[in-house]
């Protein structure tokens, strides 16, 4: 398997480097005449509009290539029903590259309860409807339509996600790799700088795409069979039948591999791989057959087993490619490419990104673009592994860090260039608050290790979680001059952060803005251990280090939790518990979510196949609790709600049935009344509500005011 050791910026450039560097990529044959380009090396179909910032896929790849010569022209959200939007820029030179945009375009159309959304993030306007259901499909047929000879390379997170016969929530059914839908060439699949450029610049010396199939991170089509590897067959790895109990499901003491007659591996207790060196020579032309597409649509104990295997053969360091059959066709997906560095995180950031939308939308907003443009990535990469989450599986386990002088050099040009900064940094953080330089302690471990989480069932003795290159960067950024608060939104990651009290300290004193909105997603450990996420135990200690922190600041701050209804392993009992844990704990929500199942991921699997791939996939093993119908996910969204009198009949008419009348009433441990309000009475006890959260936002700002001025509050009657 090729594995490119040339960085991303040791190439030597494709020719038309001469033309330089475009004021922003080229949406119109206008712009590239602008240009004095007669063509487009490589054109990026996307199903975003284009803002031509880091946060955005587009941009990235779009920088990356030109950075290396190529001219690179972008069509954004055109119109799919003709081809001829796909004809605007002409013939590509390369390829037409083609991604649904930041996220898989059926959870960007649809709600976990299947409804058609009104908006679209970004979109100009905020828009619904201006990409199609399946994006990648659509964009890439056009493609093909347009300009047949030209290769279109798919990427992007749906592809990422969709790149295996996959369950589609949409359809409740298993459809085939996006790769073979799309009649595409080939699938980039993850982060996908290393592959796309190594891809590029071998396109541009004249190769062939049917003779390029040793890159890491990519996926495409072949009828034959290759020479000089080891085909295993899954089941031999992880056979669908009577196991012996297994003391732990992330433990594989007894997991092997067999190529040929030989033993290829074992597992010690910490599911660490250890090589035999004969079968070590062989590991990189070694491919495991998975079940065939037919099978895994038929057999939802296959597709789990399946989607065990792909998950456990995920780390760069020993991964195996894996052949899927589709028909008389086999699907060919490479291990996943090498991490980024530190100084080639740093050179794509460093781009010349404008950092705002394409001049052509005018004074139209982008919200996405709104919510990101005084943010600033610092990684990339998750090892919490949730298993309803899909960074894991599309940037990896391993996280790829910038420089501390690329974020402090990132900050000052968005105070010096992009409109309306006021001072504020919305965000220093990326898929989490506080993995930013986490990683295994021993890379020798880390190449070996298949464990599907590096903070779950607890957090590994090997794990690094010494915070304080965070907080050094913290510190840093607020002296920054012209910089008057830097805030913390991405999601954090509190089990990790109890492990370093100064980290919060820091955190809850001078990055928190009155609220800290963190993801507990549940109570009890039936769906919490099938979310592969921490008890409910280490949500209380950090909420002990909050509050603590916040009052030796002088602070009033408030901790935001957020939970998911309807997770695989949730029983009504369980959303109950959860129910009486928010009304003790004074939580009332204003918006929850049900789990969305979305393509490829573990949880995924077990609401479709009723299995826990988390452990070894048998026929007999015990099914996984999981909610499908919509009356119960009404019912545990409900529960979420449980202070809402719009869901008190639904929530008394289950607790009956369930044999716990006892919460029924207006008890302090009790759940829902008995009797139900008149309209009047809501909208009373809502005005009464309303004018009192007014009330405290008016003494809470006073109190900020004062502690910023040193003059006493106003009070207001």
């Amino acid at each position: 398997m090729r594995s490119s050791t040339t960085a991303l910026y040791d190439y030597n450039n494709y020719w038309a480097e001469c033309f330089g560097t475009a004021p922003q990529l080229p949406m119109s044959r206008e712009e590239m005449d602008a240009l004095g380009w007669d063509s487009c090396d490589i054109i990026i179909v996307t199903g975003d509009a284009y803002v031509d910032h880091p946060s955005f896929g587009m941009a990235v790849i779009g920088r990356l290539l030109e950075a290396n010569g190529f001219r690179v022209g972008i069509i954004a959200q055109p119109d799919w029903q003709s081809k001829d939007a796909f004809e605007a820029l002409g013939r590509p030179n390369l390829y037409f590259g083609v991604a649904a945009g930041n996220m898989d375009s059926m959870i960007n159309r649809y709600t976990a309860d299947r409804k058609v959304r009104n908006d679209d993030a970004y979109t100009p306007g905020g828009i619904g409807g201006k990409r199609p259901d399946r994006c990648s499909l659509a964009y890439s047929q056009r493609c093909k339509e347009a300009y047949g000879d030209v290769p279109v390379i798919l990427g992007g997170i749906e592809a990422s996600l969709r790149r295996i016969a996959h369950y589609d929530y949409w359809q409740d059914s298993v459809r085939r790799s996006i790769l073979v839908d799309a009649s595409a060439d080939m699938l980039v699949y993850g982060n996908a700088e290393r592959a796309i450029l190594d891809l590029s610049h071998r396109i541009a010396r004249g190769e062939r795409l049917a003779d390029i199939p040793d890159i890491r991170g990519t996926a495409f089509m072949r009828n034959d069979k290759p020479e000089g590897w080891w085909e295993i067959n899954s089941t031999r790895i992880d056979r669908p039948g009577r196991i012996d109990q297994i003391v732990s499901p992330y433990v594989n003491t007894q997991e092997s591999a067999q190529c040929g007659t030989a033993q290829e591996e074992t597992f010690d207790t910490d599911n660490v791989l250890r090589f035999v060196p004969d079968a070590k020579r062989n590991r990189d032309r070694s491919v495991i057959r998975l079940p065939s597409f037919e099978k895994v649509r038929n057999d939802a104990v296959l597709y789990a087993h399946a989607n065990r295997v792909l998950h456990l053969e995920t780390n760069p360091g020993n991964a195996r490619a894996l052949v899927q059959a589709h028909g008389d066709r086999d699907l060919w997906i490479n291990p996943p490419a090498q991490p980024l560095t530190t100084d080639e995180m740093d050179y794509v950031f460093g781009m010349p990104f404008t950092r705002v939308p394409h001049t052509s939308y005018g004074d139209e907003r982008i919200p996405a673009y709104e919510m990101i443009r005084f943010s600033v990535n610092i990684m990339r990469g998750c090892f919490g592994g949730c298993t309803f989450c899909s960074i894991t599986e599309h940037e990896g386990r391993i996280i790829q860090n910038r420089s501390e002088e690329s974020i402090l050099e990132e900050i000052e040009k968005i105070r010096d260039s992009v409109p309306g900064f006021t001072g504020v940094i919305s965000d220093l953080g990326g898929p989490t608050a506080n993995m930013y330089r986490l990683a295994c302690k021993s890379p020798e471990i880390e190449a070996a290790c298949r464990r599907p989480s590096c903070v779950f069932p607890g957090i590994c003795s090997n794990l690094n979680t010494d915070h304080s290159s965070l907080t050094a960067l913290y510190r840093k950024a607020r002296e920054i001059p012209g910089v008057k608060k830097v805030l913390i939104a991405s999601g954090l990651r509190y089990d990790l952060a109890v492990e370093d009290p100064e980290y919060v300290k820091e955190l809850v004193t001078h990055h928190v803005g009155g609220y800290l909105k963190i993801a507990p997603e549940h109570t009890e450990s039936g769906p919490l251990d099938k979310m592969m996420k921490p008890g409910i135990g280490s949500y209380d200690r950090f909420k002990e280090l909050f509050e603590q922190f916040s009052k030796e600041a002088g602070k009033e701050q408030y901790l935001i939790p957020y939970f998911i209804a309807a997770h695989p392993g949730t029983t009504d009992e369980d959303m109950v518990n959860l129910a009486l844990w928010l009304k003790q704990n004074d939580f009332r929500a204003d918006q929850v979510q049900a789990f969305y199942p979305s393509p490829m991921a573990t949880a995924t699997a077990m609401y479709h196949s009723r299995k826990n791939p988390l452990r070894k996939v048998t026929y007999k093993s015990d099914p996984v609790e999981t909610v499908k119908s919509p009356e119960k996910r009404r019912l545990h969204k409900a529960l979420l709600r449980y202070h809402d009198p719009k869901n008190w009949p639904l929530i008394r008419e289950a607790l009956r049935e369930m044999g716990l009348g006892r919460l029924i009433g207006s008890g302090e441990n009790q759940l829902v009344p008995v009797q139900q309000p008149s309209d009047r009475e809501v909208r009373d006890s809502a005005r009464r509500k309303n004018t009192r959260a007014a009330h405290e936002k008016r003494l809470r700002k006073g109190k900020a005011l004062s502690q910023h001025t040193g003059l006493p509050p106003r009070q207001n009657s």
